[in-house]
């Protein structure tokens, strides 16, 4: 058994609500141990050994069972989440927003390529496999890019965001368990 996070896009947001004891239930029903919720948006932390697409598809259809809507989920090893905490793939000011979007997937050289394109003055974008870091000259409201702009490169429902300030506090409680 490894600890893994689920990642759960969009899951907070609008109508599309979930208590954290409903995810705790649900992957405790799936066979994942010592699991935990972590902030009110959509991260769930468990133990559990298989691929991590066979875990994604598993949550994926418990919760949409169990909560009445897709709920697409992004799974990464505590190991990953060091990886990517630990990489430094452009220089972070003050004031900036550094943030890490989750992929099932590394996209294909030309799709990796149609993305760091997307950057701007504002908005830059590295992909790094299936992560891509994206830090923001400012606030993340402020952004140029819009959902719309990374469905037309990899499609719907395939990226979930995560603040790296979340996701250092997050590593840090995984470790202190």
């Amino acid at each position: 058994m490894s600890v893994r996070v689920g990642f759960l896009r969009a899951v907070n947001v609008g109508k599309r609500r979930a208590p954290m004891s409903r995810l705790v239930a649900v992957c405790e029903g799936l066979g994942y141990a010592d699991v935990w919720t972590f902030v009110n948006s959509g991260n769930v932390v468990f133990d559990a050994t298989g691929a991590r697409a066979s875990l994604e598809r598993a949550m994926e259809r418990a919760f949409e069972d169990d909560l009445g809507f897709e709920c697409t989920t992004f799974v990464r090893t505590a190991a990953q989440l060091r990886n990517v905490l630990a990489a430094e793939p452009f220089p972070v000011e003050a004031g900036d927003t550094h943030i890490v979007t989750f992929l099932k997937e590394a996209p294909a050289a030309a799709d990796a390529k149609r993305l760091e394109a997307l950057s701007n003055p504002f908005d830059a974008l590295v992909v790094d496999g299936a992560d891509v870091h994206w830090r923001m000259r400012g606030k993340s409201t402020d952004s140029r890019l819009t959902g719309r702009d990374w469905e037309k490169v990899l499609g719907p429902l395939s990226t979930s965001s995560r603040n790296v300030t979340m996701l250092t506090r997050l590593v840090a409680k995984i470790d202190a368990r």
